[in-house]
């Protein structure tokens, strides 16, 4: 069975639970197979009542392995000591403490660096042979002293390959857990991001059409007393912005899923083209809302890299939009195709009456916009009561390289 796996059995859950306990519950056992062992008697000897030197060493190892854990290194020591002293005394090894010293190795060595273990295991492993040489009998190469030895070092590595694998397991969940709350992280990042790019999006479609059917409403109530024949024209233009509108909040909504399918493949776009190429219908738009714009091209239009022509159009937009709102009913655009991208230039007059006093997100979303493309955008009241939008958006840093 795995160590992993035995952790969650009944038994290992117990010895995470109460450690005290069940090392007294070894410590225990310890003892009555000790006792056992001296009733029925080794091989070829005489079955004996414990003596006090048994007892003693039983006693010992008790408490020696019932506090392997909270005083490790004093209860090696004492049962060390113990198992010299009794070898000194009564010239006789007690296998009940050298049993207690592996367990007490092993544990040892599984709660400490491996250099402090195996320096230690030296000492111990050192002063049993010494004393087992000296008054256990037998000589330097004797096999109970050897044999002493060789138990005291395969504890200390059993116990030292324990506390490896247990840091080696610490530190692969520890990556585990690094890598998912990074993956939360980019995952929440990611949320954040596309809310703000919704956002902007549902702003720069809403904003335009609505304020376009605002002035088409307003205009149709004044002139619904005196000039009832212009009434339809505006209600018809009313209809057709509600309808494009309806169609752009679709569209955006459409964005959310357009990432993948539940089979994996990438899900067929449903978001209309958008860009430069739609201005003429966006101008015309604006023209029948009461906005007057004269728009100059600089330069010879060309295909722009999708992201540019769309941020350059939703410029556009919410730049006419708010001269449509703000304004005197006259605004100016150029667009002036570079070398390197697209340059607009959108500038209106501005009533004193009519100051600004919307929730600033447009200007917001155009800087956003045109730092999306790696490029930059100003806005600002400008000379003679102008309010100028001026947009640079690079193209070449977004095209492909040629191969």
């Amino acid at each position: 069975m795995e160590l992993g796996g035995w952790h969650e059995t009944r038994v290992g859950q117990a010895v995470r639970h109460h450690p005290l306990l069940c090392d007294a519950a070894l410590g225990v056992a310890l003892a009555i197979f000790a006792v056992i062992a001296l009733r029925v008697g080794p091989h070829g000897e005489t079955p004996r009542s414990p003596g006090v030197a048994d007892v003693f060493a039983i006693a010992v190892a008790f408490l020696a392995v019932s506090l392997r854990r909270v005083r490790t290194r004093p209860a090696l020591i004492v049962a060390a000591i113990a198992w010299t002293a009794v070898v000194g005394v009564h010239h006789e090894r007690q296998p009940v403490l050298t049993a207690a010293l592996v367990v007490l190795l092993f544990t040892h060595a599984s709660r400490t660096d491996r250099r402090t273990a195996w320096i230690t295991a030296g000492c111990v492993a050192a002063a049993l042979y010494l004393a087992g040489v000296a008054w256990g009998g037998g000589g330097w190469w004797a096999p109970e002293n050897l044999g002493g030895v060789a138990w005291i070092g395969m504890a200390t590595a059993i116990g030292d390959a324990t506390r490896s694998r247990r840091a080696y397991v610490a530190e692969v969940e520890e990556r585990a857990r690094r890598a998912e709350q990074s993956r939360d992280e980019e995952a929440r990042r990611r949320v954040v991001e596309e809310r703000v790019r919704i956002a902007r999006e549902l702003h720069d479609v809403v904003a335009h059409h609505i304020a376009v059917i605002k002035v088409q409403a307003t205009g149709a109530k004044h002139i619904l007393a005196h000039r009832p024949e212009r009434v339809g024209p505006a209600l018809d233009h009313i209809s057709r912005s509600s309808d494009a509108v309806l169609k752009e909040i679709a569209s955006v909504v459409g964005l959310l899923r357009s990432s993948e399918n539940l089979d994996g493949d990438p899900a067929p776009a449903t978001e209309p083209t958008r860009g430069l190429a739609r201005l003429s219908g966006l101008l015309d738009d604006l023209a029948a809302a009461g906005l007057r714009v004269d728009h100059h091209q600089i330069g010879e239009s060309r295909e722009l890299p999708a992201l540019v022509d769309l941020a350059a159009f939703r410029i556009a937009q919410e730049a006419l939009t708010n001269a449509q709102k703000y304004g005197d009913g006259t605004a100016r655009l150029i667009v002036a195709y570079t070398g390197d991208g697209v340059t607009l230039d959108i500038t209106n007059p501005v009533k004193r009456e009519n100051a600004p006093a919307g929730s600033g997100y447009g200007i917001l979303g155009m800087r956003e916009r045109a730092a999306s493309t790696g490029g930059l955008l100003t806005a600002c009241p400008g000379a003679q009561g102008l309010f100028a939008v001026h947009a640079e958006l690079p193209s070449a840093a977004l095209e492909p390289a040629a191969s």
